[in-house]
């Protein structure tokens, strides 16, 4: 996988204990790398980063990004070679009650990061995560592309659309011809097992089912462009391995990652789909009408960049996307059992690199 360019090497994972950070430790030790990982602390319980005893097996370092004494004192003692950049502030509607956290763990710890990575000459490459939220968006029925205007009506939306200025800033600044290769990555409403986040439609479904309640949701009839956490993260490795190559198209560009066409689907849709997988669920939805924050109801990415550049593209329909999802649910809730729960996430990581090799797609050679 990946031609092997993960096999021995030193990656950082900042964000590491989070949902989609701590899939990304899963599949890295899985293809052999030696991995470090920065945070906060444990943003949920449960969570997958505990449910896999992750503690044992990734070197882990506990700080804010925001602090980037902290930061820079982990990465030079663990001396990455690749730094995949995950850690924020990840939720719209927690925005809306604490602006200044979500800007200055956003932006400002972005913007650390990219400081740090003027002072350690180990770091080879880069991988920044920002948000498919980061474009200007006026609900148009075309797919954003990665040279689209910048924006945001919210302060979540705004402080990645800041990230990727900055990170912008400092490509054509500092990183233009010397320093470890970099690129920032806009991908969104990313779903799978071990997601519990407050706010976010499949954990909320959860914990309702899981007390045989029935779900709110604050606009069923809003469509996202869902994807399994692995979409993007094979992106995220794809672009790695490629600026780790020193891949000249790829450095200091921006990448989307989404889902194939017709996985666009309403909340709605997604949570029917969902009950499949948890027969006990309450099927009956109640809308949340007392919602005072707005919210986007189309968002759609081109992933065209990515397909030309990268030789990537998604490879789950929609019902794959939420079966992989509901089983890992409930297979935990059912069980409870680490052991389990670790072999289950392996076996999908497996299961989805089968089918990526099945589509030819370049990062499975």
């Amino acid at each position: 996988m990946f031609n092997n360019i993960y096999q021995g090497r030193r990656v950082l994972v900042t964000g590491h204990t989070g949902f989609k950070g701590s899939w990304l430790c899963a599949w890295l030790l899985d293809l052999g790398t030696t991995v470090g990982g920065y945070s906060i602390g444990i943003p949920t319980d449960p969570s997958h980063f505990k449910a896999l005893n992750l503690a044992d097996r990734v070197e882990c370092f506990q700080g804010d990004v925001r602090d980037k004494n902290s930061l820079q004192q982990a990465i030079d003692k663990f001396r990455p070679e690749i730094i995949f950049h995950l850690a924020a502030q990840s939720l719209v509607r927690k925005s809306y009650e604490d602006p200044i956290l979500t800007f200055t763990t956003n932006s400002i710890g972005t913007l650390n990061l990219l400081e740090c990575l003027r002072n350690q000459p180990s770091i080879i490459a880069c991988v920044l995560i920002t948000s498919d939220k980061c474009y200007e968006n006026v609900e148009w029925v075309w797919g954003y592309r990665e040279n689209d205007r910048l924006g945001g009506k919210d302060p979540y939306s705004a402080s990645k659309a800041c990230a990727e200025l900055i990170s912008n800033a400092y490509m054509q600044s500092f990183f233009k011809e010397n320093g470890p290769n970099i690129a920032t990555t806009r991908a969104g409403n990313v779903i799978g097992g071990g997601d519990w986040a407050s706010d976010r439609i499949v954990p909320d479904c959860i914990r309702a089912w899981s007390e045989k309640k029935s779900v709110t949701a604050r606009n069923p009839k809003a469509t996202r462009p869902w994807q399994h956490v692995l979409e993007p993260l094979s992106g995220y490795l794809t672009l790695g391995q490629k600026l780790f190559s020193e891949n000249s198209k790829c450095k200091n560009q921006s990448f989307n990652f989404g889902p194939l066409e017709e996985v666009n689907q309403s909340v709605g849709d997604l949570i029917t789909e969902m009950t499949k997988y948890w027969p006990e669920a309450k099927s009956e939805v109640q809308q949340n009408i007392e919602s005072s924050k707005p919210e986007s109801t189309l968002l759609k990415l081109s992933c065209e960049k990515s397909h030309q550049l990268l030789e990537w593209h998604a490879v789950l329909n929609f019902s794959e996307t939420v079966r992989m999802t509901g089983e890992w649910y409930h297979s935990f809730y059912l069980k409870k059992s680490s052991n389990n729960i670790s072999e289950l996430t392996c076996k999908q990581i497996e299961t989805f690199t089968k089918i990526a090799t099945q589509s030819n797609l370049a990062w499975t050679l």
